[in-house]
């Protein structure tokens, strides 16, 4: 039996890019959460793949609407990830947003934005795999510090060499 709380220090320990997936309700409510576990799936067809825990209020949301956005924050977005990473509504209050042509709703000064439609989902554990069909990429103007989870904290990737 792997014992949890040794489970998590250890994956902690795998430095990760975070990000926050968003979606509308059937309210046309901003929903969210903030997840590390995100992949690049593949190229052809261009699949990405994150893992809600299926406890998340957010996650029959994700799953219903079929089309979210993925956010790769940047270092200056630390309100955004925690906002998103509590349970609740109202994660966005204070958010600067706004919709995008496709109709997800876009959270300001991120590194990155993916927008999709759901392609497939699978079973995880306590984790479903959503995997999202890219439809539209997004790139800030400028360049921007990503953020970075690690160790149970979260900070601005280093300057790489």
């Amino acid at each position: 039996m792997i014992e949890p709380g040794i489970y998590k220090q250890v994956m902690g320990s795998f430095p990760s890019g975070v990000t926050v997936v968003t979606a509308l309700d059937e309210n046309g409510d901003i929903v969210g959460i903030t997840a590390s576990a995100f992949s690049a799936l593949s190229i052809d067809p261009a699949l990405v793949l994150f893992c809600p825990n299926y406890a998340s209020d957010s996650y029959p949301v994700l799953c219903h609407s079929k089309q979210f956005a993925i956010h790769v924050l940047s270092a200056d977005q630390q309100a955004v990830a925690y906002a998103f990473a509590r349970k609740g509504k109202d994660k966005a209050e204070g958010i600067d947003w706004h919709l995008s042509a496709l109709g997800n709703p876009i959270l300001s000064h991120a590194t990155a934005i993916i927008e999709c439609e759901l392609w497939r989902e699978y079973e995880g554990g306590d984790h479903a795999i959503l995997v999202g069909k890219v439809k539209n990429l997004i790139l800030p103007e400028e360049e921007l510090t990503p953020m970075i989870y690690c160790h149970g904290k979260l900070g601005a990737l280093p300057a790489v060499a």
